[in-house]
């Protein structure tokens, strides 16, 4: 038997608003250290992993692992159901075909049930590898989101570029370029405002502004955001889930294309 409940239901909305333009289905690990789902978008280009610990719900147990396979556009209409203070129960017996879900008003005068279909999803587990980053930033999610949508009018792509100064993220594109500097910030009155850059080495690196704009649909579940880079490697970008995990996002630089001649 597997069953979590999650007193503040708004997170799984939310988590699901993060994903679904990136995954159309995806398998949920549930063990008794938590839930995670781990899968490669619809295009094979970036990489979503999502960690929910046990300790973060309300209520949580796994007699066993088991895997849910789930159409997550399905999912997302049903959580659709649930109201924003909804307690949101997911339940699932040890070899069921179905997933219920239930969702509870915190007045306890309205209960919703639904229940949906399971899918047999082929599942690999990717190994993501320790990696040794040149640099990590961590910035208000609302401005790398704005960023993000901002270098997007430019062009298809986005230069970000890390060193000692600060962070840079530059576009060019037909209309022209677009540049955002952001200088690592010492004084702040909230800490979610901070701008702190991690540097041990200097990075340049360009990535696909369609992917980073999907990524910045996570920027609900927290106010702030970490990008994790070093040459060659995947960008990490990680969103702290309210207290219960995280998600992180990875994504392949774009690799400069080199003239024969």
């Amino acid at each position: 038997m597997f069953e979590a409940r999650l007193v503040q239901g708004s997170l799984l909305k939310k988590v699901l608003e993060a994903i679904r333009d990136l995954l159309t289905e995806a398998s949920w690990d549930c063990a008794d250290t938590g839930i995670q789902l781990q899968a490669m978008d619809n295009s094979h280009v970036s990489l979503v992993s999502v960690n929910l610990r046990a300790e973060g719900f309300d209520k949580y147990r796994s007699d066993r692992n088991i895997t849910l396979g789930m159409n997550l556009t399905s999912m997302s209409k049903i959580l659709k159901c649930a109201s924003n203070d909804d307690i949101i129960t997911i339940k699932a017996k040890d070899d069921a075909d179905t997933v219920s879900f239930m969702f509870e008003n915190p007045n306890n005068d309205k209960v919703s049930d639904y229940e949906m279909k399971l899918m047999n999803l082929d599942h690999e587990h990717l190994g993501i590898p320790d990696t040794e980053f040149f640099c990590v930033i961590t910035m208000p999610s609302a401005e790398f989101a704005r960023i993000c949508r901002d270098m997007s009018q430019f062009g298809e792509t986005v230069v970000i570029s890390c060193t000692k100064e600060g962070v840079q993220f530059s576009s060019a594109g037909d209309i022209g370029t677009g540049n955002v500097k952001l200088a690592q910030s010492s004084s702040v009155e909230k800490e979610e405002d901070a701008i702190v850059i991690d540097l041990q080495e200097p990075v340049k690196l360009k990535f696909a502004c369609e992917y980073l704009n999907k990524f910045a649909k996570a920027t609900g579940l927290s106010p702030q955001v970490s990008l994790s880079m070093a040459p060659d490697v995947p960008l990490v970008v990680e969103y702290k889930i309210g207290g219960i995990g995280h998600i992180r996002y990875y994504l392949a630089p774009k690799i400069e294309e080199k003239d024969d001649a």
